[in-house]
């Protein structure tokens, strides 16, 4: 029975990444078209069904990747590059293995946990396995023989490590406060409240470092204003001489990098599945009063509570996406380490300083 519930989360996880994902391409068009004062995408039709807002789009376009033609540059390397899209989404999809999408509930008997892998070093899990997805990028310019393509692979490594340097230095404030690396002890820590009333959630006990954290994942995600990696209207985008669905393959993985932004963000500085005031058995309200809840309820409830924070975090870099222009490299260069990584090391100095003063 514990192997089927494993089975069960890890379909859960898998199939809100991907639901999510199709919502993004979704939004792609639609969030753009309603901010440019547009109709956006409206015509595709499946099987005389309505429209439906241009959902059906998203069915339209995997139906002509599948159809196109797989094209190798004759002077590229076949094998690498058949694999590196592979690589690229492979290791977007696996960073979810550490995600919470909820705590750990006894129901019916069983333990519940809405985590596929329980790992006291989670955090340093999906630093790692983020810094392996570059690996498809830079192999993908470099294996299709074309000077252009190989130019955004080397933007997209040069991009990650200056950002990742960021992300990992920002969030040492938190664990300094934490005192953990495994993000659900982190999503329960978050759960206890100051005076009472007042969720200690990681954007209140560390503001400085959630809009530079935030700022580094939009980076990593290789989407506008930080999407130099591609930069379609200068054509030297990593995946430029790819087509079908090895390219739908590439598009998948930024969009799954969004969502694993977001839960990240989520993770870390809004509580993750926390909901204020709501423990194992209900609500607890400052004033006394309590609501006892059943915990299928308290399951229901965080677990929705995590993935609208995700959903709302997807939508502010869709807006951000359709809103700043891009940055040229040298300013996203002086960004990260001129500006972004003395800020984090900053933070990490007061931080320490705040917890000496405290606990003098």
């Amino acid at each position: 029975m514990n192997y089927l519930i494993a089975f069960l989360i890890v379909g859960f996880v898998f199939s809100a990444v991907m639901t999510f994902m199709y919502l993004l391409l979704w939004m792609e068009r639609k969030q753009s078209a309603v901010m440019q004062d547009r109709i956006g995408a409206n015509r595709a039709t499946f099987f005389g069904l309505p429209t439906m807002m241009g959902l059906w789009h998203n069915i339209a376009d995997g139906i002509k990747l599948i159809t196109k033609e797989d094209f190798i540059p004759p002077l590229g390397n076949r094998f690498l590059h058949t694999i590196s899209p592979m690589i690229a989404l492979f290791f977007a999809l696996i960073s979810f293995a550490v995600i919470p999408f909820g705590g750990v509930y006894s129901l019916w008997g069983y333990t519940v946990s809405f985590q596929i892998l329980h790992l006291n070093v989670g955090l340093l899990y999906v630093f790692a396995v983020m810094s392996m997805g570059i690996y498809g990028f830079v192999l993908s310019g470099w294996a299709s023989a074309n000077n252009y393509a190989l130019l955004g692979g080397m933007r997209a490594s040069g991009q990650m490590i200056s950002y990742e340097i960021t992300m990992g230095a920002t969030v040492i404030g938190l664990l300094m406060i934490y005192g953990t690396l495994d993000l659900q002890q982190i999503n329960v820590a978050q759960g206890e409240l100051w005076g009472g009333w007042l969720p200690l959630w990681g954007v209140l006990l560390q503001p400085l470092g959630f809009i530079l954290f935030f700022t580094a994942a939009m980076a990593e995600t290789k989407r506008v204003p930080f999407d130099i990696p591609e930069g379609e209207s200068e054509i030297v985008g990593y995946f430029m001489e790819y087509s079908g669905m090895k390219f739908a393959m590439f598009w998948q993985s930024d969009f799954i990098e969004t969502i694993l932004a977001a839960s990240l963000v989520t993770t870390l500085f809004f509580g993750g599945w926390q909901v204020p005031f709501l423990t194992a058995d209900g609500f607890h309200f400052p004033w006394g009063s309590v609501w006892n809840l059943p915990t299928l309820v308290v399951m229901v409830l965080q677990v929705g509570a995590f993935l609208g924070k995700v959903f709302f975090f997807c939508f502010l870099l869709m807006l951000i996406r359709w809103t700043l222009p891009r940055f040229r490299w040298d300013q996203l260069m002086k960004l990260g380490w001129t500006i972004m990584l003395p800020l984090s090391i900053i933070n990490i100095l007061v931080t320490g300083l705040v917890l000496v003063l405290l606990k003098g």
